[in-house]
C-alpha cells in the first residue's frame, strides 16, 4: 500500500500564494514516486490549485463540505461544487471543526455518506483530547467517533475511506504523539473497522497520522505497520518543507 500524505493548509494562502506553492511543488513531482500527494487549500484557492495541478500526479482535496446538494446553507459548499473543480478528497470531522465549530458525529456521518455517494474520497478525522487521554478514554472516544460516523454504511461504501488519527493535544502544539502511541491508536482503528466490515475492507483503508508532523519525525510514523501516511498542517505551508517531508517518508519506507 502506497503512502498517502495530505497538506491541510487550514485558513492560509491566497490564490496567488497557492499558484506559487503548487508550481514549486511540481518541480519535485518526480521525487514523490510511490506516494499519493494531496493538497487541501481553502475553498477560495481550489480553482487556482486545480488549474496548476491538472494533469499531474498530485491530487486536490477540500477541507470540508456540506451533506446537502444545495439549499439555504449560507457559507457552505456541496460535493458537486467540489467535483466540478477537480477535487478528489475531502477532509471531514477535523478536530477544529468538532471542537471550535460544534460539529457532532451525526453531522460528520451525513458528510461522509454524501462524500462517498458523490465519488469523493473522505478523510475522516478522529482523535482524543488531552483530558480524554489522561482519563484513559482514547479507545472509547475513537470507537464512538468511528462507529457513529460510519453508521449505515456498507463495506462497498467505505472502500475509498481514509481515516486520519489526529490526537487533538498534538495538533499545532509541536508535541507529536510517540510512534508507539500512534501505532496503538491506529491499530485500534483497524480493529474497529475490521469488526464492522471484515478484514478485506479493513486492509483497504488508509490510516494517516496527524499532529505536529515534520520532516524530521515523519519517518518514524511512515514505517509503522498500521499507518500509511500523514495529514500535515504547519509543515505543509511551504513547498520546500512539504516536499522534503514527502521524500523523508518515502525514504523511510523503502530503506
Amino acid at each position: 500500500m502506497d503512502l498517502i500524505i495530505a497538506a491541510n493548509w487550514k485558513m492560509h494562502k491566497t490564490t496567488a500564494e497557492t499558484v506559487d506553492f503548487c508550481q514549486a511543488l511540481l518541480q519535485n513531482e518526480s521525487l514523490f514516486e510511490g506516494v499519493k500527494v494531496l493538497v487541501c487549500p481553502p475553498f477560495t484557492a481550489l480553482p487556482a490549485a486545480s488549474g496548476v495541478l491538472r494533469g499531474s500526479t498530485i491530487k486536490l482535496g477540500a477541507q470540508n463540505m456540506h451533506w446537502e446538494e444545495q439549499g439555504a446553507f449560507t457559507g457552505e459548499i456541496s460535493a458537486s461544487m467540489l467535483l466540478e473543480l477537480g477535487v478528489d478528497y475531502v477532509i471531514i470531522g477535523h478536530s477544529e471543526r468538532r471542537h471550535l465549530l460544534g460539529e457532532d458525529n451525526r453531522m460528520i456521518r451525513l458528510k461522509v455518506k454524501t462524500a462517498l455517494e458523490s465519488g469523493l474520497k473522505p478523510i475522516l478525522c478522529v482523535g482524543e483530547t488531552e483530558t480524554e487521554r489522561e482519563d484513559d478514554a482514547t479507545e472509547k472516544v475513537i470507537k464512538k467517533q468511528l462507529v457513529e460516523a460510519l453508521e449505515g454504511l456498507t463495506a462497498e461504501n467505505v472502500h475509498s475511506l481514509v481515516v486520519a488519527y489526529e490526537p487533538v493535544w498534538a495538533i499545532g502544539t509541536g508535541k507529536a504523539a510517540s510512534p508507539a502511541d500512534a501505532e496503538t491508536a491506529s491499530s485500534f482503528i483497524r480493529e474497529v473497522i475490521r469488526s464492522i466490515y471484515g478484514p478485506k475492507t479493513e486492509s483497504n483503508v488508509y490510516i494517516q497520522y496527524g499532529g505536529s508532523v515534520k520532516a524530521d519525525n515523519i519517518g518514524s510514523f511512515a514505517v509503522l505497520p498500521s499507518i500509511h501516511g500523514a495529514l500535515v498542517g504547519g509543515a505543509s505551508l511551504e513547498a520546500d518543507s512539504f516536499g522534503t517531508l514527502i521524500q523523508a517518508a518515502r525514504k523511510a519506507v523503502i530503506s
